[in-house]
């Protein structure tokens, strides 16, 4: 491949064109019209206006992507993540019209778009799982039997889609039947496809990844985990590698268990193994991500493995450059997803103009972000704005540099995410690893941020005093002048 287009948008669409240039692969961006103006657009060798503001009428329209890939030669289409990356159609439109797709297979992609689907591949390799139902619910009285054997709580999930759509609770048995038909409803409404499963309920998990990589010559990889346990809405605000309470031999038992995985569906490619960890570090089988997570950044640093040049290689067709005894987990690399959303108001979605934007620098700082300042930021998209990661020799020193990395990012215009990141990270749950995916729910409440910005302000104000008061004693110092009269500078410019 010499030329790809990259089906997405703001910073992982930067990111992908970075490598694909240090390739000396030329790219080609696909842009709404809201995203004209966007640094990923301008960055690119070609772009392509492919529609209005609106997702559905751009960046989720199949046909006009494969339509300007073609038209301006490009013989490869990266999806990203979101949008079309994990659509088993668009992955055998894109091999049909003769292009390559750079991720899996329309097979893979399709066996582990179905949670049950993954469940039923996986569990013949002996992964893990947690206890429930192997197939979608047809009938509430004999679901109800084997919730009643599970026991409760259980927990009813949406078979198709993610983002915690579908996904209800059910704490006791008189609450099942409403509780199954509102998951039903809400799945329908979010992925077009009501079905649903039940599984027990794991009350307090960590939220551990296994980060893989597969080629078409059947060779895989495991490139350790990550801890992603800090969310809302079951969606990550802070990721890190490795995670603080995993032992080697548990981390070798996942990744196999998540190369188990990825051989169930004749995978290849970046792919993701997601698990449940409960108190005793038993693990549980949750899902596949059949793409390159947002999170992938903290595996980059921790491995030194370019995730993006490695997707572009096996969808070439070349084998993997490195096997597993390569591997080695060199120091610790923390993530905090920057979000246009307000902490203050339950992570609620913020919009508005960058007045000021200026990212940090400096050692063991990477920012991968889509937007500059000036820019707005669009009610149409995820309100992501960039990834800000720290990484260091220890998991210590590198929460230590994030937070210095925190206060030196500064952004005007828009409520963010950093002021919860640096809060975050500094409790006492996340300084010991003993934390889980409740962390917010256990932990936070909007006032700490107001004590914490309080304190802030008091310093500023009493450096500001002292500062005033000692320019105050200068300036009364008598200048003398050619009048012969002593006056201070205040005077002066009274004067005038």
């Amino acid at each position: 491949m010499k030329k790809i287009l990259v089906a997405n948008r703001g910073e992982i669409a930067m990111r992908v064109m970075r490598t694909a240039r240090e390739m000396n692969i030329k790219t080609v961006a696909v842009f709404s019209e809201a995203d004209r103006n966007m640094p990923f657009v301008r960055y690119a060798d070609e772009a392509v206006c492919i529609g209005p503001a609106l997702s559905a009428q751009s960046y989720l329209r199949g046909e006009k992507i494969i339509e300007a890939a073609i038209r301006t030669g490009a013989e490869g289409i990266h999806p990203g993540y979101g949008f079309l990356s994990e659509n088993a159609s668009f992955s055998k439109a894109v091999s049909d019209a003769g292009l390559i797709f750079i991720g899996p297979s329309a097979h893979s992609i399709e066996t582990m778009g179905s949670k049950i689907g993954a469940k039923q591949a996986a569990k013949k390799f002996n992964v893990p799982m947690v206890p429930g139902t192997e197939e979608p619910i047809s009938d509430i009285d004999e679901a109800r039997k084997i919730a009643a054997k599970i026991g409760y709580p259980i927990l009813v999930k949406a078979s198709a889609g993610g983002g915690g759509k579908g996904m209800r609770v059910v704490e006791n048995e008189g609450e099942f039947e409403e509780q199954i038909r509102t998951a039903k409803s809400e799945a329908l409404n979010a992925f077009g496809d009501d079905a649903v499963f039940i599984e027990k309920y794991v009350g307090s998990p960590k939220h551990i990844e296994i980060q893989l990589m597969g080629d078409q010559h059947g060779n895989y990889v495991y490139l350790f985990e990550r801890e992603c346990s800090i969310q809302r809405r079951h969606q990550k605000l802070v990721e890190e590698a490795p995670s603080s309470c995993l032992t080697p031999e548990i981390r070798k038992a996942m990744g196999e268990c998540a190369i188990a995985v990825a051989r169930s569906c004749n995978y290849y490619g970046a792919g993701t193994v997601e698990f449940l960890v409960d108190e005793q570090l038993n693990f549980y089988f949750l899902e596949m991500n059949t793409r390159l997570q947002v999170e992938h950044c903290v595996t980059e640093m921790i491995t030194g493995i370019d995730l993006v040049k490695e997707q572009i290689n096996v969808a070439r067709g070349n084998k993997l450059s490195f096997t597993q005894e390569d591997l080695r987990i060199n120091g610790h690399a923390v993530e905090l997803r920057v979000c246009a959303e307000d902490p203050m108001n339950n992570f609620l979605p913020d919009i508005g103009r960058l007045e000021m934007y200026q990212p940090p620098k400096g050692p063991g700082v990477r920012v991968d972000d889509g937007y500059e300042e000036g820019m707005d930021i669009p009610i149409f998209y995820d309100p992501m704005i960039a990834k800000l990661v720290a990484y260091a020799a220890t998991r210590d020193e590198a929460i230590d540099r994030l937070c210095r990395a925190i206060d030196e990012y500064y952004i005007k215009g828009i409520q963010t995410t950093l002021s919860f990141g640096k809060w975050a990270v500094n409790t006492e749950p996340f300084r010991s690893g003993n934390f889980d995916t409740k962390f917010i729910e256990k932990y936070y409440k909007p006032e700490y941020l107001i004590t914490e910005d309080s304190e802030a302000a008091e310093v500023a104000a009493l450096l500001a005093a002292d500062v005033w008061e000692r320019n105050k004693q200068q300036n009364s110092q008598p200048l003398v002048h050619n009048s012969g009269r002593g006056l201070s500078n205040w005077k002066l410019n009274r004067s005038k």
